[in-house]
């Protein structure tokens, strides 16, 4: 993956902030750890989620797309200004490019505060609202028997979960709680500086107490204070009939669970259908080729077809040739979400014997002759018979 933010996230550098959104639901969902095959999943997950913190953010976007990937790195390695030569921007550490120190910053978020006037902790949002859980993803493999039919599968998958020791709290119900004396309770803080584009005001998460504004004298031993644990899941998964391969069912509140009670998100399950033995798939249409004897082809005959509701019975024209092709209609897949089914076509394939008794080389020399044909079956006749089908 590119380092470079909207590449991370494949969106263009104007794309809105609804697109962002959905760019990183859809990456996150491929590159979760929980759910991934991905070798480097974890990084990868980490990548995303860097790249959306930052294009979501109004005032940390602006400053991204100003200094570029490399310095806007640099700048967040180093925490800031660094009140000397070397640290973020230009000469003597000012971004403009200008002599003098800005010193007395250590955190990104200050950085954006004073090009910006933002808010780098949210713009002064609840750190404890509800928020939704990320949606994870996997797959599942079926047969085209069961996708014909539609099926009830059972997947188990390993995921994320509110860990039951503290019921997702982070700490026991008895542990000993406190006002977290940085924020007085508020979960955030909110400090005013002067800058050389004037005074603003900051509104950050506290630190201390990662915003719950309470710190607490333990933590569950079970989560370690995450309130999430890593836990093995059987469900039930109702796979519609006519599902075709990269088809996704989603399963609601079956994904990672949310911060602050906030809901469960979603579990992605991509679908591949098996190839079939007999059957070509395409759409919803399936492809069958159909053996036939060459007096069968000849004369015409009623022959039966199997499909997957079971065998059918349907007309050989009389000399029909070698890879013409019958359609028997509404005998293929069904129609996800529609109604009818697709068709079924035959391709007929007039088969060269390879085995015969005196009778049938007599009866197949007159026929020869009767032709016209000069001919020694021993010596290739029934080679260029098929080959004239």
């Amino acid at each position: 993956m590119s380092e470079d933010f909207y590449e991370v996230l494949g969106v263009s550098r104007d794309a809105s902030e609804d697109e962002i959104k959905q760019a990183y639901r859809k990456k996150a969902a491929e590159y979760h750890p929980d759910v991934s095959d991905h070798e480097d999943a974890e990084e990868k997950f980490k990548q995303v989620k860097k790249a959306k913190e930052v294009l979501s953010d109004e005032e940390k976007r602006r400053a991204y797309d100003q200094m570029g990937h490399e310095r806007f790195e640099q700048a967040e390695k180093r925490g800031g200004f660094d009140g000397g030569a070397g640290g973020f921007g230009g000469a003597n550490g000012n971004p403009f490019g200008g002599g003098g120190g800005m010193g007395g910053m250590g955190d990104l978020n200050d950085i954006f505060e004073q090009f910006f006037g933002g808010g780098g902790g949210g713009r002064g949002r609840d750190p404890n609202r509800p928020q939704r859980g990320a949606d994870l993803r996997t797959s599942l493999t079926i047969t085209l028997e069961e996708a014909y039919e539609g099926v009830t599968k059972q997947l188990t998958v390993t995921r994320p979960e509110r860990c039951p020791e503290c019921d997702g709290e982070g700490h026991p119900a008895d542990a000993e709680a406190e006002t977290c004396p940085d924020c007085d309770g508020q979960g955030q803080r909110t400090t005013v500086r002067d800058t050389p584009l004037g005074r603003v005001q900051q509104t950050q998460t506290c630190r201390r107490c990662g915003g719950q504004g309470t710190l607490y004298s333990e933590t569950c031993s079970r989560c370690r204070g995450e309130g999430k644990v890593r836990e093995e899941a059987t469900l039930n998964v109702d796979i519609p009939a006519g599902i075709r391969t990269g088809q996704t069912i989603p399963l609601e509140g079956e994904g990672a669970p949310g911060e602050n009670r906030g809901p469960n998100g979603r579990l992605l399950i991509d679908v591949e259908v098996e190839d079939h033995e007999a059957f070509d798939r395409e759409g919803d249409d399936l492809y069958y080729r159909l053996p036939v004897s060459f007096p069968q082809a000849t004369f015409g005959a009623t022959v039966e077809v199997p499909t997957l509701d079971g065998a059918v019975t349907t007309d050989i024209e009389a000399g029909t040739q070698s890879g013409e092709v019958l359609r028997l209609k509404s005998k293929g897949m069904p129609r996800v979400q529609r109604r009818g089914q697709g068709d079924l076509y035959v391709q007929v394939q007039v088969v060269t014997p390879t085995d015969m008794n005196e009778e049938q080389r007599e009866a197949l020399e007159q026929f020869a002759e009767a032709g016209g044909e000069e001919i020694e079956v021993e010596k290739g006749f029934f080679e260029r018979l098929k080959s004239s089908f």
